[in-house]
C-alpha cells in the first residue's frame, strides 16, 4: 500500500555546513575547521563492534575488544607519523577510564588503529583490551576515533554497554557429541555479533530458517564451532521441541569444521520446527567452539506458534479494522523496548534472462564462504575470487572454477568481514535498465532461493537494517536533513512492521523487496548519499508508534493542498493516519496516494526551521517516538 517517493524536483535543494572539531592529543584547546561541502577530510562509519556494543565481564576480567570502520572521507589515514589515527576516551574526552588496562598508550588514549595505511573506502582496524573494574554494575564507556593534534574524526563515536557481573554456576549436562564447560584461560570466547529474527511467529510445524553471528572474542582460533540446545530449560513451560529433520541428533543444530581467526565471525545457518502447541515459547541455543560450550554466547528467539493445539500462554488478539487487516502488530506491544538491530531481507533482483539466469559474485573487501540454507560449508572463497551460481530447475548449481557443483539447499554467499560489500558482477544497471549507477554491490549476505510461491528465483540481501535505510534512494543527498530523518524514521518503521509480521512476500523468503516496497539500491546509494547515513545514523532505531504499537506509515511525493485519511484511500479507520492541511501544497497537483506524509509538505517545513519530530507528529496524529534499537 506505500507509495514510495520518487526523485523529483522537490528534492533538489544542496546544503552546505561547517564543523568546528576539537583536537585530540597534546593540544586540547584548538579548533580546525572541516569543508563538508566540498567533502569531509576525516570521517568514519563504523562497520563492526565486539558483541554489537553490548559486553559482559568479571570483576577484574581482561577482554579483547575489536572494533572496524570505514574511512569515509578523503584523506587517508596512518597509524605512523603526523596527524596518526589512534582512539581515544571519549565522553568527556580524555577522561580516565576504569576499565584501562595494562597496554593501552597512556590513560585516556587506547590503541592506535592496526592498518599501516587506510585510503578512501578502505577499513581500519582498532584492537585494545579492557580491564574490568572489581565492582559489579552496569557501565558505559564512550571511545572516539582521532587524527593526532589534528581532529576528531567524525562518525568514529561508539558507546560500549558494559555489564560487570560474578559468574553464575550452572550445571550443564553432557550429551552426543559431548560438550564441556570453558576453562577459565582457555582462550575460547564469543560475543553474538546478529541474528536474522530476534522473535519469529510460523504456524505449528513449520520449519524456520535462521542465521546467527558469533565473533571469536578470545585469543585461539576456532577449529570446528557449533549450536546445540542446553540441556537447562530448551523451551517454555510446555518443554516444547525445536527440532528439525536438519539437526545432527535430537540437539545439533548445526555444526561446522571452518577455521574461525580470533576478530573474525563466524554465521550460523540452521532451522528449527514451530512447536506444535500454540502460545509464544522461546527457543534457546548454546554456541560451541572446538567442541567446547563457550560462556555467554547464547542465542534465544521467542517463537509464538498458530493452527496448534490450544494455547498455552494467552496472547493479546488483533482486532481487524473495517475493511482491512490489522495495522498494528499486537505482539510489539512494549512501549521503549530495545531489542538487537534487526537484519532484515530484501529481494534485490530477480534472476532471469536479464543476468542469463545465474548470478556471479565475489567481494573485493573479504574473504567470503559459500552455505546452504542448513548451514554447510560448501566452498571457502578468498577475496576477489568469482563464483557463478544458479537454480537449474530441480537444484541450486554453482561453480568456483573446481567444475559444476551442486546443491538441494539455496545458496548464501557470506563475507568473513561482517557487512563487508559483496559484488554481483554480471548485474549492471546501467547496461540493462538505463540507470545511471550500476547498483550492483551490497553488505553483508547475499542468498541466492528459489520458490514456488510465483516460480522464480531472487537474489536476497541479509544486511543490518540501519544499512538498509543508508541504502535507500527515496530522496537525493542534498535534501534538508530535518526532512531526511523524518523520511528515513517514516522508512524504518515501514520496514519494521513487516519484518516484525514477516508475511508481506510470505513465501519468497523476505521481508521487503528493493522496488515495490521501498526503493533500495545497497551499498552503492550508501557511497552517493554520505548525509543522508547521518540522518540515518541520528535516529538509529526510532521508530513510530500508536499506543505503544508499531505504526504503519505510509508517505507520498505531494498533496493538493491536505493529506487524505486513511479511510478515503483504504477504508477502514486508522487513528494516526487523519488528514491534516499542508499549505506548501496548496494549489499543486496530488502525486501519490495522498495518506500519511507529504514529502514536499514534510521538506517544507524542515526548510521553516520544523524539527523531524515535529514534522512526524504533523502528519501522523497522536503518535509516539520509541527507540527500539
Amino acid at each position: 500500500m506505500l507509495q514510495c517517493l520518487r526523485r523529483v524536483g522537490i528534492l533538489g535543494l544542496g546544503l552546505a555546513m561547517t564543523l568546528g572539531l576539537l583536537l585530540p592529543g597534546m593540544t586540547q584547546a584548538t579548533s580546525v575547521a572541516t569543508d563538508v561541502a566540498g567533502g569531509r577530510q576525516l570521517a568514519a562509519m563504523r562497520v563492526t563492534t565486539s558483541g554489537n556494543g553490548t559486553l559482559t565481564m568479571t570483576p577484574g576480567e581482561t577482554k579483547d575488544v575489536t572494533v572496524t570502520w570505514q574511512n569515509a572521507g578523503t584523506q587517508t589515514w596512518s597509524n605512523t607519523g603526523a596527524g596518526y589515527v589512534s582512539l581515544y576516551t571519549h565522553g568527556p574526552k580524555y577522561r580516565v577510564s576504569q576499565f584501562a588496562a595494562s597496554t593501552w598508550v597512556s590513560a585516556s588514549q587506547v590503541q592506535k588503529m592496526k592498518e599501516a595505511t587506510v585510503k578512501t573506502k578502505g577499513t581500519a582496524t582498532v584492537s585494545f583490551q579492557l580491564k574490568a573494574p572489581t565492582t559489579e554494575g552496569k557501565y558505559s564507556e564512550t571511545f572516539a576515533l582521532a587524527s593526532e593534534s589534528t581532529a576528531w574524526i567524525t562518525g568514529g563515536d561508539f558507546t560500549l554497554a558494559i555489564n560487570v557481573a560474578k559468574p553464575v554456576a550452572v550445571t550443564v549436562k553432557t550429551t552426543t557429541p559431548a560438550m564441556t564447560a570453558v576453562p577459565v584461560d582457555s582462550g575460547l570466547k564469543a560475543a553474538l555479533a546478529m541474528q536474522s529474527a530476534n522473535k519469529v511467529k510460523a504456524k505449528a510445524g513449520k520449519t524456520v530458517s535462521l542465521t546467527a553471528g558469533f565473533t571469536n572474542t578470545g585469543s585461539k582460533t576456532w577449529t570446528s564451532y557449533g549450536l546445540q540446545t542446553p540441556d537447562v530449560s530448551v523451551a517454555s513451560a510446555s518443554n516444547v521441541s525445536f527440532n528439525n529433520s536438519t539437526w545432527i541428533g535430537n540437539k545439533l543444530a548445526y555444526v561446522s569444521k571452518a577455521a574461525v581467526k580470533p576478530g573474525e565471525t563466524a554465521y550460523v545457518n540452521f532451522a528449527i520446527t514451530a512447536p506444535g502447541v500454540n502460545g509464544t515459547h522461546s527457543a534457546k541455543f548454546q554456541f560451541t567452539a572446538n567442541d567446547v560450550t563457550v560462556n555467554d554466547a547464547v542465542i534465544e528467539i521467542p517463537v509464538t506458534v498458530t493452527d496448534g493445539r490450544d494455547e498455552i500462554v494467552t496472547t493479546p488478539s488483533s482486532s481487524p479494522m473495517a475493511g482491512g487487516e490489522p495495522l498494528v502488530n499486537q505482539d510489539d506491544a512494549i512501549t521503549g523496548n530495545e531489542i538487537t538491530e534487526p537484519m532484515i531481507r530484501i529481494g534485490v533482483l530477480i534472476v532471469d534472462e536479464e543476468t542469463d539466469n545465474q548470478v556471479v559474485i565475489t567481494s573485493n573487501e573479504s574473504d567470503y564462504t559459500v552455505t546452504d540454507t542448513n548451514g554447510n560449508l560448501l566452498a571457502e572463497m578468498t577475496k576477489g575470487k568469482k563464483v557463478t551460481a544458479a537454480w537449474d530447475g530441480t537444484r541450486y548449481t554453482f561453480d568456483r572454477g573446481n567444475g559444476l557443483e551442486k546443491s538441494t539447499y539455496p545458496l548464501r554467499f557470506v563475507p568473513k568481514t561482517a557487512n563487508a560489500v559483496l559484488t554481483v558482477t554480471n548485474f549492471d544497471r546501467t547496461v540493462t535498465r538505463g540507470s545511471a549507477n550500476a547498483d550492483n554491490t551490497f553488505r553483508n549476505v547475499l542468498e541466492l532461493r528459489h520458490n514456488d510461491v510465483k516460480s522464480r528465483s531472487w537474489l536476497i540481501n541479509e544486511v543490518p537494517m540501519e544499512f538498509y535505510l543508508k541504502g535507500l534512494g527515496e530522496t537525493s543527498n542534498a535534501s534538508h536533513l530535518e526532512f531526511q530523518k523524518a523520511l528515513i524514521t517514516a522508512a524504518r518503521t515501514y520496514a519494521f512492521y513487516h519484518w516484525t509480521r514477516d508475511t508481506k512476500h510470505d513465501g519468497e523468503g523476505f521481508h521487503v523487496d528493493a522496488y515495490s516496497d521501498q526503493v533500495y539500491k545497497g551499498y552503492g546509494q550508501e557511497v552517493r548519499t554520505p548525509r543522508l547515513s547521518q540522518a540515518v545514523d541520528a535516529t538509529r532505531g526510532e521508530i513510530v508508534t500508536y499506543n505503544g504499537e508499531t505504526a504503519i506509515t505510509a508517505y507520498f511525493s505531494r498533496s493538493a493542498g491536505k493529506t487524505l485519511d486513511w479511510s478515503e484511500v483504504w477504508g477502514g479507520s486508522v487513528p494516526w493516519s487523519k488528514s491534516v492541511p499542508v499549505p506548501c501544497d496548496v494549489g499543486k497537483t496530488l502525486w501519490g496516494h495522498g495518506v500519511g506524509m507529504s514529502a514536499s509538505g514534510a521538506l517544507c517545513m524542515a526548510n521553516d526551521g520544523k524539527l523531524w519530530e515535529e514534522i512526524l507528529k504533523y502528519f501522523y496524529t497522536g503518535i509516539a517516538l520509541d527507540k527500539r534499537w
